[in-house]
Formats: structure tokens, C-alpha cells, sequence
């Protein structure tokens, strides 16, 4: 408890422009939904976070630059994560987006949001088209589940990343569109993508990137902000995992799966599709893709352990990045179909999806 208040007071120092008021019926609240009193979750589990709508600044028409500038503030174990959408590769370092949880993006004619939450360690992407408006996404201020609720500029309604569906406002009940993003840390990041652009550090907000803004929330299990229910002991809170979510249940992969010097593949089922789930220890990241092909032939994946960003071989000689993307053979230019999967802290697993299956458990 002291340490949740030394926490909060922090913020409000950090924020002082921020006021709060209160979530209708339920919980302390500074962020949206004052307007729409019903919500698909609990009002009394959603807490103010305690630094006010739009107190962590998302950013918007971010700038990006070489790999060479985020090395003023990456270490090598620092996690980024990459998205891909034709030819463009961008990376977001995970010391930029623990101060700013939202990078509102576009690639293209392709409009999205890359979302964190540093609280339960998770990286989703959303596109930004609703009802047919492109618009941006901020972060409200509160909390579920010690996850993050950002609401949508254009109809001020509030979304569950975890979820992955707006809980309360205009679009209430429907369903974020995914964007896939890939999570591994800094050293990985340049071998496979050398040349890929960076989320640049001149933001135009004064922060200290670099500097993890939550002490050591990060490595104690113990150490909490928020309460959670359910609260799921069967692993470690902080243990970062790899889910799988399909008809609304949840699949957890741990790397104790996999050969902790290389990279490996575990081919797998989970509600009827046929997985692959490819990662590395040493390496330190994990993806999952439908086996099936496009044209219905069933895929059998062994790992590649030297190519630059080729992570695994199928049964025809076709290699495949951690994108799902085939990069040679006679399916190059084919992409693998891909359910929804992120990295995250094993405690917002076992807490959005009670029960959730554990691989190898």
C-alpha cells in the first residue's frame, strides 16, 4: 500500500494539471464515459489510474529515425515492438511507449494505434477506422484489471485492450480491428530488421526515456497497483508469456517450451486450428500462426537457427519470417493467417480469461 501511494502521488506530480472525478456507479474516475452510464465490465473494478484523461500523453504523426539515434536510450535487453505493412517496417521501443502507452500511426492508407500497457507488459494493435471516420485513440486515465482503457477521440468512448472491444460509449460491444505486432527485445530487432526504422525520441514531450517509470513493478510479483480478479497464481504475476485468444478463450505459451540457446517451433491445436508457435529464449520472442495454408495444405514447421529474419522452414522448402510472411520458395509473397496473439504478463492473462489454458501444463 505504501508503495501504491508513493506511486500515485509521483504521477500526480509528474501531471499536475490532472483532475479526477468519478466512474458512474462505480469505481473513482478522470477519463471518458461520463456520458454513458453502461459499461460491458464492472464499474466498481474500473480505477482511476490516477493521472487524468489524456495525463499520459499518446502520441500523435509520431517521427521516426534511425536505429542509431534509439541506441542513446536502448539497452540491449530492452523490448521493442515491430510492425510490417508492405515494405515498411517501423519499430516502438517499449522506454517510449512506458511514458506515452499510445502511438496513434499510419502506414499507407492503413490507419492504427499501437497500444501498451506497462502494467500488464502487453503491445496490441488497432485500427483507427471507425464507422467508416479515421480517428485517434488517448489514453483515459483509467484502469481495469490493471489494464489500460483507451476511449477514441471521435465518439469519446471507452475500449479494453485486453478485451479488444469497446466496454462503454458509442461503439459499445464491437470489436477493435487487429493489426499484428511482433515483441523482442532491442539486440534481436536490429539483427533481423538492420534497417527498419525507429520511434524517434523527440516526441515534443519532456520525458526520460530510458528510465523505467514504475521501480521495479517489473521483476516483483508481489508488487501491485490495482486489484485483479481473478487473481491466477498458477505462474508467476510478471511472468511474460505468449496468448493465443480464439471464440474468446485464451492459450498461454511460456518459453520453458522451447530450447533455451535457439529458436524452435511448437505445432500445436487450440480450439480446432492447427498452431505454430515459433520463439527463442536467447532471443527473447514468441509468435504464433495458423499452419494452415491458403490453399488448404497443412504446414509442418521446423525452426531456422542463421537467416537474418527467416525463423522457420516448411515441409515444401518455403521460409518464413516472424511477420507470417513467406520470403523464399514457391509461396514467397503468401503471408500465413494469424489469430490474435501478444506477448503479456501471465497476471492479465489469468485475469481476462479465467481458466486459461497453459501450454504444456
Amino acid at each position: 500500500m505504501k508503495r501504491t501511494i508513493i506511486y500515485l502521488l509521483g504521477l500526480i506530480l509528474i501531471f499536475p494539471a490532472c483532475q479526477s472525478g468519478t466512474v458512474p456507479g462505480g469505481g473513482s474516475s478522470s477519463g471518458g464515459g461520463q456520458n454513458f452510464p453502461d459499461w460491458l465490465i464492472p464499474r466498481n473494478q474500473v480505477y482511476d489510474g490516477g493521472v487524468g484523461k489524456d495525463g499520459i500523453p499518446a502520441l500523435l504523426d509520431p517521427g521516426f529515425g534511425s536505429q542509431a539515434d534509439a541506441e542513446y536510450y536502448m539497452r540491449p535487453t530492452d523490448l521493442v515492438l515491430g510492425i510490417k505493412i508492405g515494405d515498411e517496417i517501423r519499430g516502438y521501443p517499449h522506454p517510449i511507449l512506458d511514458w506515452h502507452e499510445i502511438i496513434n500511426d499510419k502506414i499507407g492508407d492503413d490507419a492504427f494505434a499501437v497500444t501498451y500497457c506497462p502494467l500488464t507488459g502487453t503491445g496490441i494493435g488497432w485500427g483507427r477506422v471507425l464507422d467508416g471516420q479515421e480517428t485517434t485513440f488517448g489514453v483515459s486515465g483509467l484502469i481495469y484489471n490493471s489494464n489500460l482503457i483507451p476511449y477514441d477521440r471521435g465518439s469519446n468512448s471507452n475500449w479494453s485492450q485486453m478485451r479488444n472491444d469497446c466496454v462503454n460509449g458509442q461503439f459499445e460491444g464491437s470489436p477493435a480491428e487487429y493489426f499484428h505486432l511482433v515483441e523482442m527485445e532491442w539486440t534481436t530487432w536490429k539483427e533481423m530488421y538492420p534497417d527498419a526504422s525507429v520511434l524517434s525520441r523527440y516526441t515534443g514531450h519532456s520525458r526520460s526515456y530510458g528510465e523505467y517509470p514504475y521501480g521495479n513493478y517489473k521483476t516483483d510479483n508481489e508488487y501491485m497497483l490495482f486489484p485483479l480478479l481473478p487473481d491466477d497464481l498458477r505462474l508467476e504475476r510478471k511472468e511474460r508469456v505468449l496468448g493465443v485468444i480464439l471464440d474468446g478463450e485464451a492459450k498461454v505459451y511460456r518459453f520453458a517450451a522451447f530450447n533455451e540457446q535457439v529458436i524452435d517451433v511448437v505445432q500445436d491445436q487450440f480450439k480446432g486450428m492447427n498452431l505454430v508457435v515459433v520463439g527463442s529464449n536467447a532471443k527473447n520472442f514468441m509468435v504464433a500462426y495458423n499452419r494452415l495454408a491458403p490453399d488448404g495444405v497443412l504446414l509442418d514447421f521446423t525452426p531456422i537457427q542463421n537467416g537474418q529474419d527467416a525463423i522457420m522452414e516448411d515441409q515444401e522448402g518455403n521460409q518464413w519470417n516472424i511477420f507470417g510472411e513467406a520470403v523464399s520458395g514457391p509461396r514467397q509473397g503468401q503471408s500465413l493467417n494469424r489469430p490474435v496473439n501478444y506477448m503479456g504478463y501471465w497476471l492479465a492473462w489469468g485475469a481476462f480469461y479465467p481458466g486459461a489454458e497453459i501450454h504444456g501444463n
